[in-house]
């Protein structure tokens, strides 16, 4: 469970498909939550508005804020709250925050079953859009709290295989998606609900790319969920 600034409780929880394209909610599977009327995902992605990239120039990690900052007050920083949330048979040091050990079942990108040790890089928590994509799409433009909060939304975090994940780098759907064709339609989707709830653009190719895989899951859900699109005034980006 998850605390929203505020004070109220949210459950997000996803599951990868298991065959085609399909998800199902179910207990402490990783990821949003997905809800939404059949076709949704398609939908929203054909209505993602399309402008080019624009040039890299200004971005830094620190534009977002701080890593992993607690936006959602709930003393564990927002790593420790994904690897929780994601993780099984998790151990912690130092109270319930300090995630140390867990497992991650079928890592969503690779299929792989991977065994989280802190301080071995093997398990990564990627940023689904990356950050410096969303920089070049409109980011570039957001007070530094929207920043903040897209950087430490959970909509837009998922734990993943560390070495996959560095493949990918900074691609949007044009470029990068998972080798795990299981999950494909999970993750675009996922991509196209942050851009959607961000107010996010996309190129043309990412557009195309978008739709060629929707098509191929026509009732792919959009995930929703996550935390709110500014983070509390006390952040602020260095």
């Amino acid at each position: 469970m998850r605390r929203l600034w505020g004070g109220a409780v949210i459950a997000v929880v996803m599951t990868t498909a298991v065959t085609g394209c399909r998800t199902e909610q179910t207990e402490g599977s990783s990821g949003p939550q997905e809800t939404g009327a059949s076709g949704a995902a398609l939908s929203a992605a054909e209505a993602l508005p399309v402008k080019g990239r624009a040039p890299k120039t200004g971005y830094s990690r620190e534009r977002f804020g701080s890593a992993w900052a607690d936006t959602d007050s709930n003393s564990c920083d927002t790593r420790d709250d994904i690897l929780k949330r994601d993780l099984e048979e998790v151990k912690f040091s130092g109270g319930q925050c300090k995630v140390t050990y867990g497992v991650l079942e079928h890592d969503p990108y690779s299929g792989k079953t991977i065994t989280y040790r802190r301080g071995r890089s093997q398990v990564d928590i990627d940023h689904v859009v990356a950050l410096s994509d969303a920089w070049q799409k409109g980011a570039k433009y957001w007070e530094p709290s929207k920043r903040i909060a897209l950087a430490n939304d959970p909509l837009n975090l998922l734990a993943v295989d560390a070495s996959t994940n560095r493949g990918k780098g900074d691609g949007d759907t044009a470029t990068w998606v998972p080798p795990s064709k299981s999950y494909r339609c999970t993750y675009v989707a996922a991509q196209v609900a942050v851009k959607k709830k961000y107010g996010l653009w996309v190129t043309s190719a990412e557009k195309t790319a978008m739709k060629k895989v929707l098509t191929t899951c026509p009732g792919q859900k959009l995930p929703t969920g996550g935390n709110p699109t500014n983070a509390p005034s006390r952040f602020r980006a260095r």
